[in-house]
């Protein structure tokens, strides 16, 4: 009896181009871990590593090659009996490969639980309980972001995150501007992600207009690894300032804990494929609830695969604030899955069927 591994490629395509200040998005590449037990090769857990290019510490020319000595290096292993061992099997793969740690915990726990897609105890799978999620306005022009964020809105989104820092600010202000004037903050709750466009003198400004508009949050709004600017940004916000690629490479639970401290966010992004997966993650929220800290959960473009699995660790932790899960409907080849957004909520449709993967 012992693990064995195999691995699926695919190139998923976005069906439309996903613009954001790094550059647009047409297609994502993913691969598929598949996990068993030698004597019980039937009964098959499915994770996910997929970088994100330009952005995971693990974006790497030879990355199919690497996840493949990671998991040889993992064969033959006794087969985890519970999640913290699943966990710390994790953790043997290298810090310098996060998403590789994200795709092995979510196959193992799937196996864990019988191959069956479920990955933590919670009512988010077991019950179909709903978890409110965010709208997503991705860049464009004015008029086609325009046009997005009436789409959100109507289809029923009460929390809209809106992606700035591609068109001109003035255009990106007054679309917050007209959807503020339709819908005041008790209705309609607006968040922004800068993705590091701006400069800190920058910033300063556009915070004072965001505070004008009663904007929910901002996300890194100046480049990671800026750790005075973005204190002083912090300290003096009128609106509160969420850290996303701020997070990203600070692996150990005393460099989490020293950045926190030093910086003092209002609040944490937590993207477990960016971050070395849920362990990773769990010490983020530990170390942000003791701070007075506020999080919230989003995806980095993962297939359903990975999304389910966020949507149950969001759901095991008993999230109340709107996450970041509504990507599912990103793709024109994702895998086929039981995940269905109604309105401003995603939820688990037990009568529908996962698509069969390669080798299922």
């Amino acid at each position: 009896m012992g693990l064995k591994f195999k691995i699926e490629y695919r190139k998923l395509n976005f069906i439309f181009d996903a613009g954001t200040s790094r550059g647009v998005l047409n297609h994502k590449e993913t691969w598929f871990i598949k996990a068993f037990d030698s004597n019980m090769p039937l009964v098959v857990g499915i994770g996910e590593a997929g970088p994100l290019k330009g952005l995971s510490i693990d974006d790497i020319p030879d990355f199919e090659q690497v996840l493949e000595n990671e998991l040889t290096k993992l064969d033959g292993k006794a087969i985890p009996t519970s999640p913290d061992e699943v966990f710390t099997l994790a953790q043997s793969v290298s810090l310098h490969l996060p998403s590789v740690r994200f795709g092995i915990e979510t196959a193992l726990l799937d196996l864990l639980y019988g191959g069956v897609k479920k990955c933590f105890d919670n009512k988010f799978y077991q019950d179909g309980q709903s978890i409110q999620i965010n709208g997503l306005v991705w860049m464009g022009d004015s008029a086609l972001m325009q046009k997005r964020l009436a789409n959100k809105i109507n289809a029923g989104f009460k929390c809209i995150k809106v992606k700035i820092g591609a068109i001109d600010l003035p255009n990106e202000l007054q679309l917050l501007k007209l959807a503020r004037e339709a819908y005041d903050s008790s209705k309609l709750e607006l968040r922004v992600d800068a993705n590091g466009a701006f400069s800190y003198n920058e910033a300063q400004h556009l915070l004072e207009e965001l505070h004008k508009l009663e904007v929910h949050s901002i996300e890194q709004p100046i480049k990671a690894g800026q750790y005075k600017l973005m204190e002083q940004l912090c300290k003096n916000t009128p609106v509160p300032i969420a850290l996303d690629e701020e997070l990203i490479g600070i692996n150990t639970f005393a460099e989490k804990e020293k950045l926190l401290l030093g910086i003092r966010p209002q609040y944490i992004i937590l993207k477990p494929l960016l971050l070395g997966g849920f362990k990773s993650c769990l010490e983020w929220i530990e170390l942000a609830e003791r701070m007075g800290i506020g999080w919230w959960l989003t995806s980095a473009l993962e297939s359903n695969i990975g999304l389910n699995a966020i949507c149950q660790f969001a759901s095991s932790l008993q999230v109340t604030l709107p996450q970041g899960l509504g990507t599912g409907s990103l793709y024109d080849n994702n895998v086929d899955s039981p995940l269905e957004v109604v309105r401003d909520f995603i939820h688990y449709n037990q009568s529908k069927n996962w698509e069969e993967l390669n080798g299922d």
